[in-house]
């Protein structure tokens, strides 16, 4: 097989010391049972937690190493090991994102989804695409308005690139301003600027724009 990088995930509900037992049987059993698929275990990530929550340190951080490191499968020892209710729905709707596949060890292979999963990961897939279609849509009405009430931002913006291409963090007040000045919404302006490469909230160019009126009054 081409990638055959994969991570094992184990968990337990509580920090009991029979619970200890558990999650090194869950580590060991999952390892040789990817290298027996031929996998390459990378990493091996692991909670003492509640499946119902997602705030936990060990998925939390399978996440992001799965993210930088192309990893193509997490294996575990069932389902609900990943999570239960909203939450295993949520982190199996991340790992179908980011083509991650996910080995059961009790289903003897990849994970086996029942129909109500299927159709609500194909809802959850329909939603995001239309939420980042109608996210494009205000940042490209905002420019336009923009641009219509004579915004130029090849010049406003001429020679303010980072060079070194991090992102940038300092929020343009001068370029709020004028945006402001030409009739647009925080809301308009928020979008606009993340258009263009900021990543800026409609409260925080609302919260920086009101400091310059209280500056300018002060």
């Amino acid at each position: 097989m081409g990638n055959n990088k994969a991570v094992i995930y184990a968990r337990v509900s509580t920090e009991k010391a029979e619970q200890e037992t558990s999650l090194e049987r869950q580590k060991e059993e999952l390892s040789r049972y990817a290298r027996s698929l031929g996998f390459r275990v990378d990493n091996i990530f692991e909670d003492c937690h509640s499946g119902y929550d997602v705030d936990r340190d060990g998925l939390l951080e399978m996440l992001d190493y799965i993210s930088e490191n192309e990893i193509s499968a997490v294996f575990v020892q069932d389902e609900t090991r990943l999570g239960r209710g909203h939450a295993r729905v949520a982190v199996l709707h991340l790992l179908k994102k980011s083509e991650t596949d996910v080995y059961s060890l009790n289903d003897a292979g990849p994970l086996k989804l029942n129909e109500m999963d299927e159709m609500l990961l194909k809802i959850l897939a329909i939603v995001e695409e239309y939420q980042r279609k109608i996210h494009n849509a205000k940042i490209q009405r905002g420019m336009r308005r923009a641009v219509e009430n004579g915004y130029r931002p090849e010049r406003n913006f001429k020679n303010k690139h980072n060079r070194e291409g991090r992102g940038r963090i300092e929020v343009p007040v001068e370029e709020i301003v004028k945006l402001r000045e030409k009739g647009l919404t925080f809301q308009e302006i928020a979008s606009t600027l993340r258009g263009l490469g900021y990543d800026v909230s409609k409260a925080t160019v609302h919260r920086r724009y009101m400091e310059y009126k209280e500056r300018l009054e002060g």
